[in-house]
C-alpha cells in the first residue's frame, strides 16, 4: 500500500492511501478506524477525493464510529469481558 498523505482534519486522523488500482481513505479514532475504497479510474486525481470529505461526511463518519464503540462496548458487556 502507497501512502500519499495525510488529509487534516481536527476530530480524525485521515490518511490517502493507493493500492491495487484503488485509492483508500483511511480514518481512526482511537481504537476504531473507517477504510473506504474506490477504483483509480474513477476519478481523474487524489484531489477529488480530498473534496469529498465534507462536513455532512464527517458527521457521519462520527455516527458510525459512535455506533461502533456502542456495538463492540455492548458485546464486551455481554460476554463479561468487562463489567
Amino acid at each position: 500500500m502507497r501512502y500519499i498523505k495525510d488529509i487534516p482534519n481536527d476530530k480524525f486522523k485521515i490518511g490517502l492511501y493507493q493500492w491495487n488500482n484503488k485509492y483508500i481513505i483511511k480514518i481512526e479514532s482511537g481504537m476504531y478506524e473507517q477504510t473506504y475504497k474506490i477504483d483509480d479510474y474513477e476519478i481523474e486525481s487524489a484531489a477529488e477525493l480530498e473534496r469529498c470529505i465534507d462536513e455532512s461526511f464527517i458527521a457521519a463518519i462520527a455516527n458510525r464510529f459512535d455506533a461502533m464503540h456502542e456495538d463492540f462496548s455492548g458485546s464486551l458487556r455481554r460476554n463479561e469481558v468487562i463489567f
